[in-house]
C-alpha cells in the first residue's frame, strides 16, 4: 500500500544529500497482447508490471534510480542510491503533500479486461479472412492487438500528489502480397487512448482488405524514377516525416544539448508561412494523448510552428531548468525503469487552406505519396530518408500507374521550407516512438501537403 507517509519518508530520504529535488513515479500496468499469423493465434500474453522510479536533481544533473519492489526496504534503498550518486547544498524541506486535480478528457467506456478473450480472437479472424479472401496473391496476413491498462502515481519534493489511469488499444496488421519471387507488404496500424470500444469503432473487413489493396498493388506496380521531383505526401501517417526529422529536434532533450537544427531560433522563420504545426497532449482519447504527463503536469495544445515562425519547444522539467523555456506538459517515459523526457505526444502540421486536387493538379511531373512507410533520420541534422509504402506518378496534373520502391531524401529543415501547399483534410496516424525514455505511443499527423522539390530515390 502507497501511502503519503511512506512517500514522504522516502522524499525525505532521497533528498537527504542536498539534492534540489526528489520525485516518485509509481505504475501498475495490465498488459495483453494477441499475436495472429498463419491463420492461427501464434501468442497470447498477458501481464502485471509494477514498480517505482526515484528521480533526484543536482542543479542540472539528473539521478534516477528504480525497483519493482515497493517494499519500504527496497523503496529506501532506491532513494539512497539516487542520492548518493551527487551532492548538492540545498536544505531539506517539509514535505505538505497536495493533491492535483484535473480534467479527464479521456472516457473509458469499455474496460478492456472486461471482454472476452474468443471477442477479440473473433475481431482478428475477421481482418484475417477479409484479406485473404481479396487475392490469391496474398500469401500471409500477420495482426498484433495490443491492449494497455496502467495506473500511475506521482508524488514530488515541491508538494506534488497525483494520480491517473490510462487505457491504450491498438491493432496492426501487415498483408503480405507475393508472385513467387517478390513480395509487397500492406499495413494499417490504428491505435487510440481508449478502451475496448475503440475495436468496436473500426471495421474489421476494411482494414483486412485495404491491407491487401495496397500489397497487390504495390506488387503490381513498375518502378518509380530517381530524381528531383515535386511531391505530394497524402494526409495521416505522412506526417511521419515530420516528426522523425523536424519534432524529435523540437523536443528540449535535444534542444539543450545543441544538438538540433531549431536551438536558439525562437521567433524566427523556419519554415514556409503555409506551415502550422502543433503538438497536442488533449485530443479526446488520442493515440499519443494523456491527462498529465509523467511529471504530474497536466498536458496542453502547444503551438510549435505559427505560419512559419518558430513559437515553442516541448518543454520537460529538467529541459526548462537547462532552457529557462516554459514546461509544456511533455515530460514522458515508456515505463517506472525509465527517467521522463521531453516528447511527443500528437504532433502534426495542421489544416491548410488548398485541396489535394489542387496540388496534383499543380505538377506536370511528380510522385504522389499515399502512404509512407518507416525511414531513418540523422537526429543533429534532421537529414531523413523515408520509404513511400504506396506510390504513383504524377503526369500532366493527374495521378496515373502506381511505382514502388520511391524513397524521399532530404533535410527536415530544408523540407519545411519547400512545402508550398497544405490541404484541408488533416488525418492521424499511429505509431510508437523510441527516444531516451523508451517507447511510447505517438499520434503522427497532418493534411495532404506539397514538397516543391525534393530527392525521390528509385530504380528506374
Amino acid at each position: 500500500m502507497i501511502t503519503k507517509e511512506l512517500v514522504a519518508k522516502v522524499i525525505d530520504h532521497a533528498l537527504s544529500n542536498g539534492a534540489d529535488f526528489a520525485e516518485l513515479f509509481f505504475e501498475d500496468t495490465y498488459n495483453s497482447s494477441i499475436h495472429f499469423n498463419d491463420n492461427k493465434t501464434k501468442q497470447n500474453n498477458v501481464g502485471n508490471d509494477f514498480g517505482a522510479g526515484i528521480r533526484v536533481f543536482y542543479g542540472q544533473t539528473e539521478i534516477y534510480a528504480y525497483t519493482n519492489d515497493l517494499s519500504e526496504r527496497s523503496l529506501m534503498q532506491a532513494a539512497d542510491a539516487a542520492s548518493k550518486a551527487a551532492k548538492g547544498k540545498s536544505e531539506k524541506k517539509v514535505i505538505d503533500f497536495t493533491t492535483l486535480e484535473f480534467e479527464n478528457k479521456h472516457l473509458i467506456k469499455i474496460p478492456n479486461d472486461s471482454v472476452d478473450k474468443k471477442a477479440k480472437i473473433n475481431f482478428i479472424q475477421k481482418i484475417n479472412k477479409a484479406a485473404r479472401s481479396a487475392g490469391d496473391l496474398i500469401t500471409q496476413v500477420d495482426i498484433g492487438f495490443t491492449e494497455k491498462m496502467q495506473h500511475i502515481w506521482i508524488a514530488n519534493s515541491e508538494g506534488l500528489w497525483t494520480e491517473d489511469d490510462r487505457n491504450y488499444s491498438r491493432v496492426y496488421v501487415r498483408s503480405i502480397a507475393s508472385n513467387g519471387s517478390e513480395k509487397q507488404i500492406g499495413a494499417e496500424g490504428p491505435g487510440g487512448f481508449a478502451g475496448y470500444e475503440f475495436f468496436n469503432s473500426l471495421d474489421p473487413e476494411y482494414l483486412g482488405k485495404e491491407t491487401a489493396r495496397i500489397a497487390m498493388t504495390m506488387l503490381k506496380a513498375k518502378y518509380a524514377p530517381s530524381g528531383k521531383f515535386p511531391v505530394v505526401i497524402d494526409n495521416g501517417f505522412g506526417g511521419v516525416i515530420f516528426h522523425e526529422a523536424c519534432g524529435h529536434a523540437l523536443e528540449t532533450t535535444a534542444v539543450a544539448k545543441g544538438a538540433s537544427v531549431f536551438a536558439g531560433k525562437i521567433g524566427e522563420k523556419v519554415a514556409n508561412s503555409v506551415v502550422t504545426a502543433i503538438d497536442d497532449g488533449t485530443i479526446p482519447n488520442g493515440w499519443g494523448s494523456e491527462n498529465i504527463d509523467d511529471e504530474g503536469m497536466p498536458t496542453q495544445r502547444t503551438v510549435l510552428i505559427d505560419k512559419g515562425i518558430l513559437k515553442s519547444y516541448m518543454v520537460d522539467k529538467m529541459g526548462s531548468i537547462k532552457t529557462g523555456y516554459a514546461r509544456t506538459g511533455s515530460g514522458r517515459r515508456q515505463s517506472y525503469q525509465f527517467a521522463p523526457a521531453s516528447r511527443m505526444r500528437n504532433t502534426f502540421i495542421d489544416n491548410g487552406s488548398d485541396k489535394l486536387d489542387e496540388m496534383i493538379a499543380s505538377i506536370e511531373k511528380g510522385i504522389y505519396a499515399k502512404k509512407m512507410g518507416g525511414g531513418s533520420v540523422m537526429p543533429g541534422t534532421g537529414n531523413f530518408n523515408f520509404a513511400v509504402s504506396e506510390g504513383y506518378l504524377i503526369k500532366n496534373g493527374e495521378i496515373k500507374e502506381p511505382v514502388r520502391g520511391a524513397t524521399l531524401i532530404g533535410n527536415g529543415a530544408n523540407a519545411l521550407q519547400k512545402i508550398s501547399m497544405v490541404a484541408d483534410n488533416l488525418e492521424m496516424g499511429q505509431g510508437m516512438c523510441g527516444s531516451v525514455s523508451g517507447s511510447v505511443p505517438a499520434n503522427v499527423g497532418q493534411p495532404a501537403i506539397k514538397i516543391d522539390e525534393i530527392v525521390v530515390g528509385g530504380r528506374k
